[in-house]
């Protein structure tokens, strides 16, 4: 029990650090604290979806269907690409963070941009459904069980990091050149991984 939940705990915790679009996006409203709660819950229980569709082998209907996955792919990548000329406007734009948390971002437009984040990427269900549910089933008995909930354990503990931690960066993101540099960066991800789901 103990060795599954371990790995599946440090397994999504592998996946889920690695910088991308759907962390970009809870860090900037941690910084911006507004909806914070609300994107950190559809992240988690997100997760806790596909983790659970990936033990009971849903990843396996994934892989045999490549209709799905061109939807994934070219879905995704039109969202991507909308965000990154989004965030390339933002780079270009004086914004500071005591600017930025007076945004009119409405609870509905910040749950709609985390569905998207999260469900038009590809990659998070290779990530969720397909690698961690083939991991977890080579455990036997209730090992796949306790490996999910490592998993899941994995996921409520960053987003939470994440998502209420971000403020602890506010004084560095109070300065126009710190924004700049992380709307560029952001810019420059979503648009090649936008290019990489669309032609690759």
């Amino acid at each position: 029990m103990l060795n599954s939940f371990t790995a599946g705990l440090l397994t999504a915790l592998s996946l889920i650090v690695a910088i991308g679009a759907q962390n970009a996006f809870v860090l900037r409203q941690g910084l911006y604290r507004r909806h914070v709660a609300l994107v950190i819950i559809v992240c988690v229980l997100s997760d806790i979806l596909l983790i659970s569709c990936g033990i009971l082998g849903v990843g396996s209907l994934f892989q045999r269907h490549p209709l799905l996955q061109d939807l994934a792919h070219y879905g995704g990548a039109v969202f991507l690409l909308g965000y990154g000329l989004m965030a390339a406007r933002r780079a270009l734009s004086s914004e500071k963070l005591e600017l930025a948390a007076g945004e009119d971002m409405t609870w509905q437009r910040v749950l709609l941009a985390c569905l998207g984040f999260t469900y038009l990427n590809p990659h998070v269900y290779l990530d969720t459904v397909v690698l961690l549910g083939a991991v977890a089933n080579q455990y036997h008995g209730n090992g796949p069980l306790w490996f999910g909930v490592g998993a899941c354990v994995a996921s409520l503990c960053w987003f939470l990091s994440l998502g209420f931690g971000a403020r602890l960066l506010a004084p560095l993101f109070a300065r126009e050149r710190t924004w700049r540099v992380f709307d560029s960066g952001v810019s420059v991800m979503m648009l090649a991984m936008s290019y990489k789901l669309a032609f690759f």
